[in-house]
Order: C-alpha cells, then structure tokens, then sequence
C-alpha cells in the first residue's frame, strides 16, 4: 500500500469541492428549467396548444425525475459506510443412508392373514352348498354357532368350528386340511 501524500489529500479536498459547484450548478439549471416549464405552459392559449403545452410538461418532469434520482445515487454514494456483519459459514450436515438389512421373514403355520386361508376355511369350501349349510346347522344344534345357515365360511363359522373341535378334543386337527376334513365329517355323519 502507497503512503498518502499532502499533494494527493489537496487532489481529493478540490474534485470534492469541484463536485458540489457541479450539483449546485445542476440544480440551479433545474429550477430554471422547472420556472420556465411552469411559465412556458401558462402562456396564452393561442401561442401554445395542448399538445406542445404536454410536450413541455413532460420534459421538465424528465429533467426532474432524472435530477432527483441522480441525487438519491449521490446521497447513497456518500453516506458512510455501515458495518455489515461478514457471513457465518457453517459446515452442513451430512446425511448417511443406513446399510439395507436383511431379515428372514419368519413363517409360522399358526398365523393366518384371514381365516378363508386357514385349513379349516380351505376345506369348508371344498364341500357342497347343501353340505355346508348342513355343517352350520349341526354346529346351531349344538350351540356354538349363532349366524345364518348361509353356507358361507366367515369368522362366526370359524370360531364355531374351533370351539367344537376343541371341546371334541380335535383342536390339534384343524392345523392342516385333511384333519379340517375330519372335523366336518364328524359334523356331517
């Protein structure tokens, strides 16, 4: 960095000098312009028509409007500088995707997702309609069984059909088919 001299401190106190005679010249040459905008336009009506009269108008707003923006740009300029915090850099997460793990689904023959895919529902249905509603009509007489004689396997023929096996003592044969055909045949003969 080069040291400030006297000579360079004089140069900037006179372009800074030479810079105010330079807006006050301006502005003087706008309220010239303005008065005479405002005086051009209130002239006789015959001199001047409506249209040279907006014609008028509308230079002197420019000249205006341009004028005022050039000061605001000037204040702006001028003002003195205000501390502006410097922006905090923080590092940013990081995101681990965890490694897939398998797992052994785990099967077991006691879990049904419905008890149409039981053993007992899959052998209920292989029977005949009239078969059927004889199978719910046995399990009324016998009172475990509270719905229609409809013929249709659902959960009140099902929890009919186990609670009579168990109390049979062939609970154990409702786990695959051949031992639900048992179940129904016992019902039936």
């Amino acid at each position: 960095m080069l040291p400030v001299t006297s000579s360079d401190r004089h140069q900037t106190v006179k372009s800074g000098t030479a810079r105010n005679q330079r807006g006050k010249f301006r502005a003087g040459i706008v309220a010239a312009l303005a008065a005479a905008s405002v005086a051009l336009t209130s002239m006789p009506a015959l001199a001047w028509g409506k249209k040279e009269q907006g014609f008028v108008a509308g230079v002197a707003t420019a000249i205006i409007v341009d004028q005022l923006i050039q000061n605001g740009q000037h204040r702006r300029d001028h003002q003195p500088p205000r501390y502006v915090e410097q922006p905090r850099y923080v590092e940013q997460p990081r995101y681990y995707e965890p490694a897939p793990v398998y797992r052994e689904p785990r099967r077991s023959t006691k879990s049904y997702s419905s008890v149409y895919s039981t053993p007992a529902g899959q052998a209920f249905n292989t029977y005949s309609p009239g078969e059927r509603k004889a199978i719910q009509r046995q399990l009324r007489r016998a009172g475990y069984y509270n719905g229609g004689i409809d013929g249709v396997f659902g959960t009140g023929t099902y929890n009919a059909v186990s609670a009579w096996a168990r109390d049979s003592g062939a609970s154990g044969n409702l786990r695959t088919t051949g031992g639900a055909f048992a179940v129904y045949d016992g019902l039936l003969f």
